[in-house]
């Protein structure tokens, strides 16, 4: 059993590796999907620093490093990762390249996933940077539970790159892709505490907030940095987030549009 499991996998990595190559080539050429994924999860959190420093956060146990890693990684999800993979499978669509893949060795899941790697490590890369750059420049320290940090970042991307396909496949055009994205956005960077802790909002409001889809990751990215999460808190919030993620998964398996919207 142990000498054909090798060669089981190794053909799915290599097929797998090739698709994310030449998707990293194509997202490479398009200058405004490379703007969106590279500058604006990195810019984005100084502008919300101002409003930061208004809120002392220090007596919630919060510091502005804390909370701006934590903006920081949530702009990742929605712009490098979400954003740019609504793009990506609704322009493939369009353009025939998903039902050419269909035809081959892939399966449906290789080709999704193959597509998503480039985003997903991308976000990966800038929530690592960041990381680092908080520490050392805004003296945020080290995480106090790195581990919650790191289930945070898994949950949110792999959630993120679902809710692309499930988003893509309302999508009829690359352009209305702005369009059909902003709802998530929109209430993603106002709720899920992106923009700013859900620890500062009324307590009713702040348990309705919890609840959406990418409020568990971004809590646990926190509170990896804070240590601000008993076990019970921790376990509740990846449930919710692995929760999000199989009911993101079922949906793009069951409703993901292979052909083109005309």
């Amino acid at each position: 059993m142990s000498t054909l499991a090798p060669r089981t996998v190794t053909p799915a990595l290599r097929r797998l590796r090739a698709l994310a190559r030449a998707e990293l080539t194509l997202l490479g050429r398009n200058r405004g999907i490379v703007f969106t994924a590279l500058v604006v999860p990195l810019g984005l959190p100084f502008s919300v620093r101002p409003a930061l420093d208004q809120l002392d956060l220090e007596k919630r146990g919060i510091s502005v490093g804390a909370a701006m890693f934590t903006a920081a990684v949530g702009f990742a999800f929605l712009f490098a990762v979400y954003s740019a993979l609504v793009n990506a499978y609704v322009a493939r669509r369009e353009e025939l390249v998903l039902k050419r893949l269909r035809t081959g060795e892939l399966t449906d899941t290789e080709i999704l996933a193959g597509t998503a790697l480039p985003a997903v490590t991308l976000g990966l890369a800038q929530a690592l940077v960041l990381g680092v750059g908080c520490a050392v420049l805004l003296h945020a320290g080290a995480p106090r539970a790195p581990y919650l940090t790191l289930l945070g970042l898994v949950a949110g991307l792999v959630l993120s790159a679902a809710l692309a396909a499930l988003t893509a496949s309302v999508t009829r055009t690359v352009d209305s892709g702005q369009v059909t994205g902003l709802p998530l956005v929109f209430v993603s960077m106002m709720g899920s505490g992106i923009m700013f802790p859900t620890e500062i909002m009324p307590e009713k409001l702040a348990s309705v907030c919890a609840l959406l889809p990418l409020s568990p990751a971004i809590r646990l990215v926190r509170a990896g940095w804070t240590g601000g999460l008993s076990p019970a808190e921790a376990f509740g919030a990846l449930a919710t987030a692995l929760a999000w993620t199989v009911v993101a998964v079922f949906a793009v398996r069951r409703w993901f549009r292979w052909e083109p919207r005309r």
